[in-house]
C-alpha cells in the first residue's frame, strides 16, 4: 500500500502469563481470517436480527432490516457520484439515526470512513478533510457553517445534509415523505449550494435517489481501508490511523469472544440495549457500541448530547439498560446526578470503562448506586481500538487495564527495545491483528511507532504482575487526556504561537475532577495588553472544546533546556 507501512508481525511471545487469568470460555486465540470483511460481517448481522431494533433514538427505533435498506440506497448513491473505489467519504455528525446507516452505506459502496468531530473548528476539519482526501461528506446541517468555511479547499466535491428529523418519520423501502425537489431548495439557507464544482443534496433525498439505483457490488477485501481514525498518534499533528476491514473485524471477534464469557449465549434469544452515549466518531463508541453491538444484535441507545445530564436520565428511563460503555467523566457525572439512583439497574449487566483512566472513587461510587462494577479496558485508534480487558466478572476496582485479548501480545520494553521483566516498567507495546496498518499517508510517523516484529508503541509506560495483568503508571508521551480525548500540546502551542501578543507558550496536563485532565497553558507576552480573556476568544475560535486552556497563566518566562527546548515536565510538576 502506496497510503501507509505495514509493519510484518514476528514471532509470538515465548510467554503469555495473562492466559492463566483468562475468564471461562475465552480462548487464547480467535480465528480473525472468519469474515473476509465488514461488510461481510455487517449483511450476516442484518440478515441474522432483520426484526430487530438495530438503534433507538429521541423515541424512534430502527430495525436491523431498515438500515440495511437505508445503507443500501446510500452506497448506491454515491457509487452514482462516480467516486473510485476506495474513495474516502467523511461523516460529520453526532450520535444520530444516520450515523447508523452512513457507515454501512460508505463500507458497502467500496469507500472508507473518515469520522469527524462535528465540534471541530474550520482549521480543524479543513486539516482532517485535506489529509484525508475525502471527496464526499455525509454532515448534519447544524454543523454545515463550519464546511462551508474551508470547503473550496479541499477535495469534497459532494455534501450530503442530514436533518435530525430525516429518519423520525419512518423508512420502508425506499420511500420517504417529502418531494425531493422542494427539500433540495432548501440546501442553500445553509451557504452550501450546487454548482459546478460541489454538488449538494439533502439526506433523504440521496436515500431516495439510491433507492432507485442498484448497489453495485465490490470485492472488498481484508486488506483494503475501512476506516480513517484520526488522533495525534505518539506526538504533533493529527495523522490519520488507517484501519483495515481485518483489523476492525479481528476486534469485533476478540472483543465477542470476552463478551461472551459474560452474556453466554443471552444475546442470540434475547436483545440487549447498549448505551451509546459515547460519540460515534471516537473509536470506543464505534467499535464497542455500533460495531460490536450489530455483531451481537444489540440496540444502541443513542445520546447525542451526554452532558444534558436531566435529559440523558429521562432518555435511560424508557428502557431496559444491559451494557453501559462510557469514560470516567461520564460516570462521575451520572453517579453525583441524584436523579440517576432511581433508576432500575437490574438488568445492567456490563459497566466497561475506557478512553481514560478510572478513578476509584468513581468505580466504588458506580458500583453502590448501580451493584455493576466499573470493568476497565484499554486501547487506542491504532488498536481499532481494544487491546486489554479485565474479565467482566470482576466486582471491585483493581486498577489494573486488565489481560491482552485473544491473538494479542502485550510487552513492556525499554527505550532500545528491550523486554523488561515482571514488575518493571516500561513502554507498553501491543502487537495483534487488531493493530494498524499505519498511518495515512505518513511512512516516516509509522515507522517512529512500529517495531521490527511487529508491534506498535504506544507511548504509555506501565508494568505487568506475574498474573498477566497490566497497569499504566506514567505517560512516555506529552499527551493530555481530556474526557478520553488525545489533547496533544504541539497542537495547541502551534495555534496560540500564532496570536500576535504571544511569544511563546507550552501547554501541558494537570489533574481535573470533572474530565480527569484539563488544559493549562503558559503564556510568555510579547505584547503586554495581552489578557487571558483575550486569549481565551481566540482559543474558542481555533480549538475543538476539549483542547481549549482551562487556565492560562502568564510568566516572565518558561523553563528550558540548554538546547533551547521548553521542559513540559518541569511546567507539570508546578501543578
Amino acid at each position: 500500500m502506496e497510503h501507509a507501512t505495514r509493519a510484518t508481525a514476528g514471532t509470538r511471545a515465548p510467554s503469555r502469563p495473562w492466559i492463566k487469568s483468562y475468564p471461562p470460555g475465552v480462548p487464547a486465540e480467535v480465528d480473525c481470517s472468519a469474515y473476509g470483511s465488514l461488510v461481510e460481517m455487517l449483511d450476516e448481522s442484518c440478515r441474522r436480527f432483520a426484526r430487530r431494533d438495530v438503534a433507538a433514538f429521541m423515541g424512534k427505533r430502527q430495525t436491523y432490516a431498515e438500515m440495511d435498506a437505508m445503507s443500501r440506497s446510500l452506497g448506491a448513491w454515491l457509487q452514482s457520484k462516480g467516486l473510485p473505489r476506495g474513495s474516502r467519504v467523511a461523516i460529520m455528525m453526532p450520535n444520530v439515526l444516520q450515523y447508523m446507516s452512513a457507515i454501512g452505506g460508505i463500507l458497502r459502496a467500496g469507500y472508507a470512513v473518515v469520522n469527524v468531530n462535528p465540534l471541530y473548528t474550520a482549521r480543524e476539519l479543513e486539516h482532517q478533510l485535506k489529509d484525508s482526501g475525502a471527496q464526499a461528506i455525509i454532515v448534519l446541517e447544524n454543523f454545515a457553517h463550519t464546511l462551508e468555511q474551508v470547503v473550496e479547499r479541499t477535495e469534497v466535491r459532494h455534501v450530503v445534509l442530514a436533518a435530525i428529523g430525516d429518519c423520525l418519520g419512518g423508512f420502508k423501502g425506499g420511500l420517504v415523505n417529502f418531494v425531493v425537489r422542494k427539500v433540495k431548495k432548501l440546501v442553500p439557507a445553509f451557504g452550501l449550494s450546487d454548482g459546478p464544482r460541489l454538488s449538494v443534496t439533502r439526506f433523504n433525498a440521496a436515500i431516495a435517489e439510491g433507492g432507485r439505483l442498484h448497489l453495485q457490488p465490490v470485492d472488498i477485501g481484508p486488506e483494503d481501508v475501512a476506516f480513517l481514525q484520526y488522533t495525534g498518534g505518539t506526538t504533533g499533528v493529527s495523522k490519520g490511523a488507517t484501519l483495515l476491514h481485518r483489523n476492525v473485524v479481528a476486534n469485533i471477534l476478540q472483543s465477542e469472544a470476552w463478551f461472551k464469557s459474560r452474556t453466554g449465549e443471552l444475546t442470540d434469544d434475547k436483545q440487549l440495549t447498549i448505551v451509546c452515549a459515547l460519540p460515534l466518531y471516537h473509536i470506543f463508541a464505534l467499535t464497542a457500541c455500533y460495531m460490536v453491538g450489530a455483531r451481537l444484535g444489540m440496540m444502541c441507545l443513542l445520546i447525542p448530547n451526554p452532558r444534558d445530564l436531566p435529559a440523558f436520565i429521562k432518555t435511560l428511563q424508557g428502557y431496559t439498560i444491559n451494557l453501559f460503555p462510557a469514560v470516567n467523566t461520564l460516570f462521575n457525572a451520572l453517579a453525583n446526578h441524584p436523579d440517576f439512583a432511581k433508576l432500575d439497574f437490574r438488568e445492567l449487566l456490563i459497566s466497561n470503562g475506557g478512553g481514560m483512566a478510572v478513578q476509584k472513587a468513581t468505580a466504588e461510587k458506580w458500583l453502590q448506586i448501580t451493584g455493576c462494577p466499573v470493568v476497565e479496558g484499554y486501547g487506542l485508534s491504532e488498536t481499532s481500538p481494544v487491546a486489554t480487558l479485565n474479565p467482566l466478572d470482576q466486582r471491585q476496582y483493581n486498577g489494573s487495564i486488565g489481560l491482552p485479548l485473544p491473538s494479542t501480545d502485550l510487552a513492556i520494553r525499554d527505550d532500545d527495545g528491550h523486554d523488561l521483566p515482571i514488575g518493571e516498567r516500561g513502554e507498553i507495546c501491543i502487537r495483534g491483528p487488531q493493530v494498524m496498518a499505519g498511518y495515512w499517508n505518513r511512512p516516516e510517523e509509522t515507522a517512529k511507532v512500529m517495531t521490527p516484529d511487529g508491534f506498535f508503541k504506544s507511548g504509555d509506560i506501565g508494568i505487568m504482575d506475574e498474573s498477566g495483568y497490566f497497569y499504566i503508571v506514567d505517560r512516555k508521551k506529552d499527551m493530555i487526556l481530556v474526557s478520553g480525548f488525545n489533547v496533544y500540546p504541539t497542537e495547541i502551542e502551534q495555534v496560540v504561537s500564532q496570536h500576535p501578543a504571544v511569544l511563546e507558550c507550552a501547554a501541558v496536563g494537570v489533574p481535573d475532577e470533572k474530565s480527569g485532565e484539563a488544559v493549562k497553558l503558559y503564556v510568555v507576552k510579547r505584547d503586554t495588553n495581552l489578557t487571558a480573556e483575550a486569549l481565551q476568544t481566540y482559543c474558542r475560535e481555533q480549538l475543538t472544546a476539549y483542547k481549549r486552556p482551562r487556565t492560562i497563566e502568564f510568566r516572565a518566562e518558561l523553563p528550558k533546556s540548554n538546547v533551547g527546548k521548553i521542559l513540559r515536565r518541569e511546567l507539570r510538576e508546578m501543578n
